[in-house]
C-alpha cells in the first residue's frame, strides 16, 4: 500500500462508491448519473479536440445529432439491435467531420469558433426540415429499442447505470493510452506552439485534422447511447446550448485534464440537479461560479500536468503522414 501512488487510492475509493451508488440512491439520482456519464464522454471526445489540440469547437453537437441519427434511422428502419450500431455512428460521425473538417482545418480561434457554430446550426435545422425524408423534422424519431445484452434488456436506470459507465471507462482508458502514445504527444506539441511543431517535422495539418475526426467519431458513438437510452429522438437535444455544456464543463474542471473532465461533468451536470428546488436562483448562482472561475482559476479545477517530451521521440521526416 506504501508504494502506491495517493491519486490511485483516490481514484480506487471514488470508483468503488461509484459502483455501488445504484444500491442506496432513488431511481431518479441513478439517472442523473446517468446524464454525468454521457457528458463524461461527451466532453472526453471535445476535450480532444479543445483541449489536446487547442481547436475551438462549438458544434460538437451536430457529431452527436449524427450519431444519434444514424442508430435510430437503421434501428427503426431495419430493426438492427442499436448496440451493434455504435461503430456504424462512429464512422459515420467521423466521416462526416473528415468532409467539414477538411476545409476549415486551418482556421484559428475565433474563426474556427464561428464555422463550428455554423456547422451545429445547418445540422439542427438540417434534422427539422427532415432532409432526405429520414429524420422525422422537428417530431424526430420514435420507437427506438432498447439495447439488449445475451437477450436481457435494459430498460431501469440502474440498469443503464452499469452500461454507461463501463463505457465512460472504456472511454479514460482508451484516452489516457492516447494521451501517452506518439500520437497524444504530437497533439501536446501542437496546443503548445503550432509553429514551433510544424518547424520540428510534425505535419500539423494530419494531426489536427485526426484529432477533429476522431473527437467526433467518439460523440457520434455516445449519440449511439442516448437514442438507446431515451427511445426517441428530436433536434432539439442537439441544439447550441448543448455544445455549450460540453465546452463549459472542459473550461471548468481543466482544459486537457481527463480528472478535470469529469469534475466538470459532475459540476454542471450533478450539482444542478441538487438545486432544483431553487430553479429560478441555480443558474445565477452557476453563472456567478462560473464568473469567479474566470477571475481566480482560469486553468480550470483539475488542470493537465504539464509534461516534457524529448522532441525527438515524435518528430517525423518532413513530408511524412
Amino acid at each position: 500500500m506504501q508504494n502506491i501512488p495517493k491519486r490511485y487510492i483516490v481514484y480506487g475509493i471514488i470508483t468503488a462508491v461509484l459502483a455501488c451508488s445504484p444500491f442506496f440512491l432513488n431511481r431518479y439520482w441513478v439517472d442523473v448519473l446517468n446524464n454525468v456519464g454521457m457528458y463524461a464522454m461527451l466532453g472526453l471526445s471535445l476535450n480532444l479536440i479543445v483541449g489536446h489540440t487547442g481547436l475551438f469547437n462549438l458544434g460538437h453537437a451536430a457529431f452527436y445529432a449524427m450519431g444519434a441519427y444514424t442508430a435510430a434511422i437503421l434501428n427503426t428502419s431495419f430493426n438492427i439491435p442499436i448496440l451493434w450500431l455504435i461503430p456504424a455512428s462512429g464512422l459515420t460521425a467521423g466521416l462526416f467531420a473528415a468532409i467539414i473538417a477538411r476545409p476549415i482545418i486551418h482556421l484559428r480561434g475565433d474563426y474556427l469558433c464561428i464555422v463550428t457554430i455554423g456547422v451545429g446550426e445547418i445540422m439542427r435545422i438540417a434534422l427539422i426540415n427532415d432532409v432526405f425524408g429520414i429524420t422525422g423534422g422537428a417530431n424526430g424519431i420514435f420507437g427506438i429499442s432498447r439495447p439488449e445484452i445475451f437477450g436481457f434488456k435494459i430498460r431501469r436506470p440502474d440498469e443503464f447505470f452499469y452500461l454507461i459507465w463501463f463505457f465512460v471507462a472504456l472511454t479514460i482508458f482508451l484516452f489516457h493510452r492516447l494521451e501517452k502514445s506518439r500520437f497524444g504527444r504530437a497533439l501536446n506539441y501542437l496546443r503548445e506552439d503550432e509553429i514551433a511543431a510544424e518547424g520540428s517535422g510534425i505535419n500539423t495539418a494530419y494531426y489536427k485534422l485526426a484529432a477533429f475526426v476522431l473527437g467526433a467519431a467518439w460523440a457520434g458513438m455516445v449519440g449511439t447511447l442516448y437514442a438507446g437510452k431515451m427511445t426517441i429522438i428530436s433536434p432539439e437535444s442537439f441544439n447550441f446550448w448543448e455544445s455549450v455544456v460540453m465546452f463549459t464543463l472542459i473550461i471548468l474542471g481543466g482544459s486537457g485534464s481527463i480528472p478535470g473532465v469529469i469534475l466538470g461533468a459532475f459540476l454542471l451536470i450533478g450539482l444542478p440537479e441538487c438545486f432544483r428546488g431553487l430553479a429560478n436562483a441555480r443558474m445565477m448562482v452557476f453563472g456567478a461560479a462560473m464568473v469567479a472561475m474566470m477571475i481566480f482559476r482560469t486553468q480550470g479545477i483539475l488542470p493537465a500536468i504539464p509534461r516534457k517530451f524529448p522532441i525527438n521521440k515524435i518528430s517525423e521526416n518532413r513530408g511524412t503522414s
